[in-house]
């Protein structure tokens, strides 16, 4: 009989460990398919909470919640704007590709805390906290700017932040975490070896079992990108250094950078974002193994499992894309402004059940447009359509629905002198010093003329290996669409907004401001591979 069992257990761990579950709770990766980059997670009793990158998007620093690490829904933001420099406006430049990013996000004595450093004047840290991630944060100070940065609340009451690309340095803060401990530690404690040959960066530090381990993220000039582990008796040192996760995955070369958790059952994960095209980075959720006190990500042959066996525990928010009525006066959590937003020129109550759309000033392009607003798209497929009303548009405004990044496919209303258009075009903006817009760059694909001061616009998103494309269709009642236009290519825009394609919808003047649309709904569809 005990014989007959310890097989059956083998089975059943041979079973999971490929995937098949024995009973029906599993998932599959990716846990996120959409942009989710830099992600840090930490667990506080049954919840999990986890903090993104969203940098030139407006409120920022998302916070999200999670019973399982797989089914996730935002539930607020760090902060409503950044003020540190006009450009945050589109007021003498842009901060595309600036702005908040790789956040660190930790839980100390009932309080949470994040810290990021926006890659732009004037180079310097935010501190934020609260009691209630889902409430209002509040600034705790402004400190060095720390690259890449992951706080350490030490067991001896010490706090202290890891940061920097290629020697990773460590710096103490004052106990209130109001700046640097003048006295404290200031030291690299990390030195990459020779076969460090390219990016080194992305700390994510954690203490476990009285030591100290620091993921890092390395990509050797010529290889594969992948997630190390530094670990430590102390915390200046010496590092040791593994290789702790180097797979590819979907039909992509490589997984990494991210962060580690434990689970209140005991178990360990790592949260680590792939580069996946034109919908951004998204996220994979590896099983940890403990092996010689180094945690080892992916299945038993160190790879990205396709398929976990997990308890799972569904959301019941609207995750991370989701329709949107606008009603009641209200807009879904998931909206982000492109840059900071002209709060006078939107109105959830000017119509009721509308979202209006007002033109503040002159724009030459989206690029420049106040209020534009955004959702992420989702792969594998996806769909999103949106009602707008045109008859307060003005001769020279420009309004639509957007697949948007730094090469941007528009699907616009044009008014000018000569009536109303439907046009299907392309935009791509060059960036100058102080990420100024020096060119963008147009071309359009169809015109049609519009009779209707109504008009319904989609757009497809098909992310599938190989394809990353954008189809747009329009209506004038809703129930007959015509397809428009050429596919679009999506891209995952390294140069300009870093980041990946976005649903946006747009209203902006050439000729004379005041001219407005008002969106009825915008619908939003997940689709099968």
């Amino acid at each position: 009989m005990i014989k007959k069992l310890a097989i059956l257990l083998m089975l059943v761990a041979s079973v999971s460990s490929v995937g098949r579950c024995v009973t029906n709770e599993s998932f599959t990766n990716p846990v996120i398919w959409a942009d989710v980059p830099d992600p840090d997670v930490i667990r506080v009793g049954d919840d999990y909470y986890m903090v993104s990158t969203t940098m030139h998007l407006m409120p920022g620093c998302p916070v999200m919640r999670s019973k399982d690490l797989v089914n996730w829904e935002t539930i607020g933001y760090v902060f409503d704007r950044l003020t540190d420099t006009p450009r945050y406006d589109l007021e003498g430049g842009t901060v595309y590709g600036k702005g908040q990013w790789a956040t660190s996000l930790r839980y100390h004595n009932g309080r949470f805390y994040v810290l990021f450093s926006p890659n732009d004047q004037p180079y310097k840290s935010y501190i934020y906290t609260t009691a209630n991630p889902a409430g209002k944060w509040e600034l705790v100070c402004r400190t060095d700017h720390f690259h890449d940065a992951s706080l350490l609340f030490d067991d001896d009451g010490r706090v202290y932040v890891y940061y920097n690309g290629g020697e990773i340095r460590l710096r103490e803060l004052m106990p209130d975490l109001s700046g640097v401990k003048p006295d404290g530690v200031d030291t690299v404690v990390i030195r990459p070896d020779s076969t460090e040959t390219g990016l080194h960066e992305g700390s994510r530090v954690i203490k476990h079992n009285g030591k100290y381990y620091a993921f890092v993220i390395s990509w050797p000039s010529g290889q594969a990108r992948r997630q190390l582990c530094y670990r430590a008796d102390s915390i200046t040192g010496p590092y040791e250094k593994k290789v702790v996760l180097q797979s590819e995955f979907g039909g992509f070369p490589y997984v990494g950078q991210g962060c580690l958790v434990d689970g209140a059952d005991g178990d360990w994960w790592g949260m680590i974002f792939q580069d996946r095209g034109g919908v951004g980075r998204i996220l994979t959720l590896n099983p940890c193994r403990w092996t010689d006190e180094w945690p080892m990500l992916g299945d038993s042959d160190g790879k990205v499992p396709a398929s976990v066996c997990k308890k799972l525990v569904p959301v019941t928010g609207d995750g991370i894309a989701a329709s949107d009525e606008f009603s009641d006066g209200k807009k879904s959590i998931l909206w982000e402004w492109n840059h900071n937003p002209v709060d006078d020129a939107w109105s959830l109550t000017e119509r009721k059940g509308h979202l209006r759309l007002t033109t503040p000033r002159l724009s030459r392009s989206i690029f420049d447009a106040p209020n534009t607003i955004t959702q992420r798209m989702e792969g594998p497929q996806c769909e999103a359509e949106i009602k707008m009303d045109i008859s307060g548009m003005k001769p020279g405004d420009v309004a639509g629905f957007a697949a948007f990044n730094g090469d941007s496919g528009l699907l616009s209303v044009v008014k000018d002198s000569d009536g109303t258009w439907l046009s299907v075009s392309t935009s791509s903006v060059s960036l100058g010093d102080g990420h100024a817009i020096t060119d963008v760059s147009d071309s359009e694909i169809r015109r049609l003329p519009l009779r209707s001061d109504c008009v319904y616009l989609r757009i497809e998103a098909d992310f599938r290996p190989g394809r990353d494309i954008a189809r747009f269709h329009f209506s004038t009642d809703g129930k007959n669409w015509q397809s428009v236009g050429t596919d679009f290519k999506m891209i995952f825009d390294y140069r300009r907004f870093f980041m990946g394609t976005r649903f946006a919808i747009y209203n902006y003047a050439t000729l004379t401001p005041g001219g407005y649309v008002d969106i009825d709904y915008f619908r939003y569809k997940r689709l099968p591979g």
